[in-house]
């Protein structure tokens, strides 16, 4: 996980996770292991912030996928002819992703589509051959990274009815984090799949508002367990998902409580989004979400302070510091972000100073020294000569002219 400076506080989580299915409402037989285990967890921001005083990050249950790394083949297929290699279909082309059929399927035809909704039964082991994840029903849609990569795509290879034999890198599965207690960080997983069925996903129009908050959520949480793996590309992709869906027409109306669920899943999703942004250095981005969530909610801790952040990453301190200062006064006693308002205020008076030898330097006074001095000096007596120089010259002008007057009469 990518350890963050933006410290969470836990203790106070911004909702409680009602479920951790994996499918559409009539799916929810499928056990969401390969998801959210509903366990809560907090996102963290920035590994030079403190942030143990910040409200905690849009956070929801960790993601639990089966997943890991290469198993060889032939410790893979038991009693089978999984020895041979050429049996084996290297999906990446990298031999860090392998797919070798047990049971062949129905033909090329038959296979899902990307967007469509399989249900698959899954068996995931590790090297050693013990199962870490069995599920006879397991449901997601295909393409949006709702399970293990290694999962995802290897699902889209599969024959209706097809069974195979999968092992991965632990880069698809669950990397260096690893999915406490059972599997360990980079371990190899095996995963045993038969594709069960597939089918278009539902209409989001047709959702009523239980079923759209309950995707959106899913979809928010796989964020969060990517943003966890410091997987933060994923992350992006999953609350751009989330986003999509609560933004989505609809042709059924929706209670005031379910816009205002929705309104608040749309928040948490565009400060998490923020918060992966600014870990990729995507700042006009990352500053464009933080100001949709300023638009629903002026007063969000959050939003403001990782505005605050992203501009003086730009060096806009002088815009920064008043955006961590509102920030502040809604949290009078957030350590985190009095840390790094006077980090800016620092940064700014060095930024002032910096400014001002630049200019001094371009008019031609470089230091601050005796010189400017001895210019002051000159240049206040230089002022009375040149206004005595004037006023003789007028005195002079005006005597001509009543020559000039006097010889004409």
């Amino acid at each position: 996980m990518a350890s963050s400076g933006e410290e969470l506080s836990s203790s106070s989580p911004d909702w409680a996770d009602s479920g951790t299915d994996l499918s559409c409402p009539e799916l929810a037989g499928a056990s969401a292991s390969l998801l959210d285990s509903g366990e809560d967890f907090e996102v963290l921001e920035d590994d030079d912030d403190d942030l143990s005083e910040l409200p905690p990050l849009e956070d929801v249950g960790r993601a639990r996928t089966p997943a890991k790394e290469d198993a060889r083949p032939s410790e893979q297929a038991p009693g089978e002819a999984a020895e041979d290699p050429q049996e084996w279909l290297d999906v990446l082309g990298s031999g860090l992703l392998k797919k070798k059929t047990l049971v062949p399927g129905r033909g090329a035809e038959s296979r899902p589509r990307k967007g469509q909704d399989v249900t698959v039964r899954l068996k995931a082991m590790l090297e050693d051959g013990s199962v870490v994840e069995e599920s006879p029903g397991l449901t997601f849609t295909l393409g949006d990274c709702d399970v293990l990569q290694a999962l995802d795509l290897c699902v889209q290879l599969l024959e209706m009815g097809e069974t195979a034999l999968i092992v991965s890198d632990a880069k698809y599965c669950y990397g260096s984090q690893g999915r406490s207690p059972d599997v360990p960080p980079n371990a190899a997983l095996t995963l045993e799949v038969e594709l069960l069925e597939a089918r278009d996903a539902p209409d989001l129009e047709l959702l009523d508002g239980k079923e759209k908050i309950g995707l959106a959520n899913r979809k928010r949480e796989r964020g969060n367990f990517y943003y966890q793996q410091a997987d933060y590309v994923l992350a992006i992709n999953s609350y751009d998902i989330a986003l999509k869906v609560i933004g989505s027409s609809s042709k059924v109306d929706f209670s005031p409580e379910e816009e205002a669920e929705l309104l608040d899943v749309k928040v948490k999703c565009l400060n998490n989004l923020a918060a992966s942004q600014l870990k990729l250095d995507h700042y006009e981005a990352a500053l464009k979400s933080c100001n949709l969530v300023l638009e629903h909610q002026p007063g969000n801790i959050k939003a403001l302070f990782r505005k605050g952040k992203v501009l003086a990453q730009q060096g806009e301190y002088r815009e920064a510091i008043p955006i961590l200062k509102a920030a502040l006064k809604l949290e009078p006693s957030n350590k985190t972000i009095h840390a790094e308002l006077s980090k800016l205020v620092k940064k700014h008076a060095d930024q002032k100073s910096v400014e001002t030898e630049m200019y001094r330097k371009m008019l031609g006074n470089p230091s601050a020294g005796g010189a400017p001095a001895k210019c002051k000096d000159k240049l206040s007596w230089s002022i009375p000569w040149k206004w005595l120089f004037g006023a003789t010259a007028i005195a002079l002008g005006g005597v001509a002219l009543s020559v000039v007057i006097a010889a004409r009469n």
